[in-house]
């Protein structure tokens, strides 16, 4: 309904500008409807007009798998220029493992890209889901989760960011119209260095967008909340115990580091999500012979 309404709009301002516009009739139709053109209205008019209707059809569309995957790129770009990457491969195929186990339970358990996890050299308390399937958590992260359940619980939440593209979302939709706007022209084959440089610019503030709302503003507290939500029932899925996120909340609580530092200023207090995350608690009975293992690799692995 909304994209006919937008249709509808810029058909009349066309028919004010160009003296017609009516979407998905040919030139040599437009003879048939007296009294709805001027006669004197040459076909190049209709023609042009039609196409930049199409323009606006095309730029109401959302963004495609394969444009939020190079948008992600951009931004996990733009993040590893803040935070360096750690570079120790055990430790890194580590965290894939259990970054993709929770990602195979989730309502998108393949992406575009696919899912890539990986450490930042930081002591921050912080971890960033990027547009398409990348996934950063930091030294200081790994460091502050005391088992694997809990760091699966960490990354399940990033996860699901990634489900709800809720990155996409950050990115203003008066440029992302914009940007559809030129792209969706007939002429996108043959773009002017002008259409270049506004796309770029564009393309730019978008990944600016992006890149504020993971290290500087945060999700909404109703992004962070469907995240938490979501978060728990890929735990269930995958075998982990969902409990692991309550207790991580419960001792960020404890620890006066709720509300503030890193991802803890990026998320909603502590306090907020433990009471949240409880009242959504799946009742799920995690088998004990699975966590020792589990807790076995996770002590074995993550050395510090």
């Amino acid at each position: 309904m909304k994209i006919r309404i937008l249709i509808s709009s810029a058909a009349i301002l066309l028919i004010l500008l160009a003296g017609c516009n009516i979407p998905g009739v040919l030139p040599d139709q437009v003879a048939g409807l007296p009294g709805v053109l001027p006669s004197n209205l040459r076909s190049e008019h209709v023609e042009m007009a039609a196409r930049s209707v199409r323009a606006v059809s095309v730029a109401s569309r959302p963004i495609s798998d394969s444009e939020e995957y190079y948008v992600g790129r951009a931004v996990a770009a733009r993040i590893l220029q803040q935070y360096p990457l750690f570079k120790d491969s055990r430790l890194t195929q580590y965290v894939n493992l259990v970054g993709r186990t929770v990602a195979l339970n989730s309502e998108k358990p393949n992406t575009y890209g696919g899912y890539h996890f990986a450490l930042l050299n930081s002591q921050e308390i912080n971890a960033f889901a990027c547009p398409g399937g990348a996934v950063f958590i930091t030294l200081g992260m790994l460091r502050t989760v005391h088992s694997e359940d809990e760091l699966a619980a960490v990354l399940a939440h990033e996860v699901a960011h990634v489900n709800f593209r809720h990155g996409i979302d950050s990115i203003s939709k008066s440029r992302w119209t914009d940007a559809l706007a030129i792209i969706g022209t007939e002429a996108a084959k043959t773009y002017g260095s002008a259409d270049v440089a506004r796309l770029a610019g564009i393309f730019e503030a978008s990944i600016d967008d992006i890149f504020k709302t993971l290290v500087v503003n945060g999700y909404s507290r109703g992004q962070e909340e469907e995240a938490d939500r979501a978060s728990l029932v890929y735990l269930a899925r995958a075998g982990y115990n969902p409990k692991s996120m309550a207790g991580f909340l419960e001792r960020l609580k404890a620890s006066g580091r709720g509300s503030s530092g890193g991802l803890l200023d990026t998320h909603p207090a502590a306090s907020d999500r433990l009471d949240e995350v409880r009242g959504s608690m799946p009742d799920r009975t995690v088998n004990p012979l699975l966590e020792q293992s589990r807790t076995k690799r996770f002590s074995s692995t993550v050395l510090f």
